[in-house]
């Protein structure tokens, strides 16, 4: 079965969309591959058909646990067997995923890029026959990369230990960007497929008011169609989704800290159309495969360009006219240039904080390699009476120089260690008679429970006892408050997990060189927001310019577009044309959405046109 019967009988195309398949044909002659697609390009094609047709199981690598699971669910219901191991598995159900990888007939291996470097996973990369090694949001293993991780340098290191080739995909690296993740990925020779990243159905406006809540209600009253709304906070996300209801609109709000439940029942009913508008924090968005967005609203100013393309990209991805909506104003503009004072303190408040972070963990010095900790930032803070955005950006600063890793809101499983001894267990006095039918599946699921504490399935606990997850949680609080069991409830906490044992004074490696490289990095990336949202160029164009692609002609649909053709003879063409290609009924809100300028001059086009009978007056 060649490349394209597969796509067939899999996915039901006829045929690739355009550069998949040369990716695809690079991918299954053996050789590196980067593939630089715009968001909804159909990355995951071009690596998911060459695995079907090779021998072996891929390894995926991708941050997006969200992605993760909606991948494998859809290639589960294609008949592929594929599997993801992520944060909230305990260690006997990611090693019997680990032994189906290497002894079973599976095709996909989804992981995190933490993943790499447990010792289980490396104990089984021997016997795994792995056909690719596939690298999602590769940018985020380039220095030069606006969201660099370190763990993804340890894909460098798997590369040393398994002959595949990499498919490395990204939407969003500059010339200088894809580069650095080819040398990192260590490519036997460069070669970049880079599709075109025009989206001639999107269109960017970008507004500068100081009335963005009455921009935003003008949008959604004016698009019709699911749409998505950024702001910066949390508590913005609150605020503005209430301002939205109470104008009428279905909305709902989004961001890390709520619990794993309310997360995903917001996004089901955001997927579903039951909620028409979420207003989130970047959290919401990676990996979530809705193609019918036909908004997505920046209540905010982005920090970089590529942040501002993916994001924007989400909407639109059917193909249909859809809108990329920026509102900034002077408040903005202020924010972003004291960003990076706030982002970049100086190195010896940066080497202040690795200790204090010790200190305040109870980690002495020369231990704590491999500790995975809880971390209360505010606790923190107020300990040491710090503020928290600089000590924030010291701690992130600090994980970019692989001292250690920080994880925001993960889920903590629930945590058991079984005290009596074994021989005592049966003769101890209980008050519930469904606890020993508690102790007896602990035991008989968990092994090592009595000598560490043991990570447990809640849901399959209270299964295989017959009771529910609440009813389990009320018998395991009995058992330990009987002393059987020492019990840590399951919590939504920020994690640190110590890289390596902890340095003295003067040891603390932080370059100079490479904070500056950082720090004038991020000022240019500030300054081309700046010159995006001030300039005069054609809006995709210069985005388009930005990503390395410079021969693009003015889309004709952005503000700027549309304001040099904006003079009475221009404009009723572009109305006319507009209106003939989509054709049906459309309301004065939804043409102002395309085509409204500052003076309304296509209410006077439109009066002129009606006149001539060119279009028709609509009334209910």
């Amino acid at each position: 079965m060649n490349a394209l019967e597969t796509l067939k009988e899999y996915w039901g195309y006829n045929s690739f969309r355009p550069m998949q398949e040369n990716i695809v044909d690079e991918a299954l002659a053996g050789r590196d591959v980067l593939a630089i697609m715009p968001t909804g390009g159909g990355k995951s094609v071009c690596f998911q058909v060459p695995a079907l047709m090779k021998e072996g199981i891929a390894i995926v690598v991708t941050p997006l646990i969200a992605l993760m699971k909606d991948q494998v669910q859809h290639l589960q219901e294609k008949g592929i067997k594929a599997m993801a191991i992520h944060a909230g598995m305990n260690s006997r159900e990611v090693e019997l995923a680990l032994n189906n990888a290497a002894y079973g007939d599976f095709k996909f291996l989804y992981l995190s890029p933490e993943r790499l470097q447990t010792r289980l996973f490396n104990a089984y990369i021997s016997v795994m026959k792995i056909s690719f090694i596939v690298v999602d949001e590769a940018h985020c293993i380039s220095q030069w990369g606006y969201d660099f991780r370190p763990s993804y340098l340890k894909i460098g290191e798997l590369r040393q230990r398994v002959d595949a080739p990499v498919i490395a995909l990204t939407a969003t690296a500059t010339p200088l960007v894809a580069t650095d993740i080819m040398d990192r990925l260590a490519f036997k020779e460069p070669n970049i497929i880079r599709t075109g990243f025009e989206r001639p159905n999107l269109s960017y406006i970008v507004r500068k008011t100081q009335d963005k809540i009455g921009q935003i209600r003008a949008v959604c009253e004016g698009v019709p169609g699911t749409g998505i709304v950024y702001v910066r906070s949390r508590q913005k996300t609150e605020e503005l989704a209430a301002a939205l209801r109470q104008a009428g609109i279905s909305a709902s709000f989004y961001h890390a800290g709520l619990g794993t439940a309310a997360r995903s029942e917001r996004q089901e009913q955001w997927k579903s159309g039951s909620c028409r508008v979420m207003v989130c924090t970047n959290a919401f968005g990676m990996g979530i495969d809705k193609a019918d967005v036909r908004f997505v609203v920046h209540a905010d100013l982005p920090d970089s360009p590529e942040a501002y393309f993916q994001e924007a990209g989400r909407a639109g991805r059917d193909g249909k006219p859809s809108f990329a909506v920026l509102l900034w104003n002077g408040t903005d503009s202020a924010r972003l240039k004291q960003l990076e004072t706030v982002s970049f303190p100086s190195l010896e408040f940066i080497e202040d904080i690795y200790h204090k972070v010790h200190v305040f963990l109870e980690i002495p010095y020369d231990t704590g390699a491999g500790r995975m900790l809880k971390f209360d930032l505010k606790e923190f803070c107020r300990k040491y009476s710090l503020q928290q955005s600089p000590a924030y950006y010291a701690i992130k600063y600090l994980e970019r120089e692989g001292h250690w890793t920080l994880s925001e809101d993960i889920e903590i499983q629930t945590r058991i260690r079984i005290k009596t001894d074994r021989t005592d267990l049966y003769s101890t006095d209980l008050p519930d008679p469904r606890m020993p039918d508690v102790l007896e599946a602990l035991m008989r699921m968990y092994t090592g429970i009595f000598s560490t504490s043991t990570p447990i399935d809640e849901e399959a606990v209270a299964a295989r006892c017959g009771v529910n997850t609440v009813t389990l949680r009320q018998l395991l609080y009995g058992l330990s408050v009987n002393h059987v069991i020492n019990y840590i409830p399951a919590d939504r906490a920020t994690v640190i997990f110590i890289g390596h044992d902890r340095l003295r004074p003067g040891n603390v490696k932080l370059s100079p060189e490479r904070y500056r490289m950082l720090r004038s990095t991020f000022r240019e990336r500030v300054q081309t927001m700046m010159d995006f949202v001030e300039g005069e160029e054609c809006r995709s164009r210069f985005l388009l310019r930005y990503f390395g692609q410079e021969d693009s002609a003015p889309c004709g649909s952005c503000d700027i577009c549309r304001a040099v053709s904006a003079r009475p003879q221009d404009l009723s063409a572009a109305l006319t044309r507009w209106i003939a290609v989509r054709g049906g009924k459309y309301t004065l809100a939804q043409l102002k959405a395309e085509f409204g300028t500052a003076d309304d001059t296509y209410l006077d086009v439109l009066r002129e046109l009606t006149d001539k009978g060119t279009v028709e007056k609509w009334q209910e």
